[in-house]
């Protein structure tokens, strides 16, 4: 499936939650994104469809995860997105590093870089770029 060096056999491994904020019905490629993360060695919770924020907040510290990754599809982006990292602050778990990725035009990735997201992956980024930089960004925390 992809050829970028894999986490597998490394123990302690990061978790990453993978979420689908919003009202977006369409989970594919987060299941896509989720499986191919776990084949690289990392422990991947999926959360399933129609997360709050708060939602993803709370799933995030009960499976004590390294990162979350979230998938939109609905244009909610702008809202979503910053709204899933003021709930992981208002929780504690502002060290938890947020990436997402999804139908999300060119023009609003660097304000949701702002934001506090740290990758936004364009629309047909390939599993070898999100391994790649989750392998480099995703480290356990203490």
């Amino acid at each position: 499936m992809h050829s970028e060096p894999s986490r597998q056999g490394l123990a302690p491994r990061p978790r990453v939650l993978v979420a689908k904020p919003g009202l977006d019905g369409h989970d594919r490629g987060a299941k896509i994104v989720a499986r191919a993360l776990r084949d690289a060695g990392f422990e991947v919770v999926y959360t399933g469809l129609h997360q709050t924020p708060d939602m993803i907040a709370s799933a995030a510290i009960q499976e004590d995860v390294d990162a979350v990754g979230l998938s939109i599809m609905s244009g909610a982006h702008n809202t979503l997105f910053p709204a899933v990292i003021e709930a992981l602050q208002r929780a504690g778990a502002d060290r938890v590093l947020v990436f997402g990725g999804g139908i999300v035009p060119e023009g609003d990735m660097a304000g949701l870089e702002r934001a506090g997201v740290s990758k936004v992956f364009k629309p047909g980024a390939t599993l070898d770029e999100i391994i790649e930089w989750a392998n480099l960004h995703i480290v356990l925390r203490e």
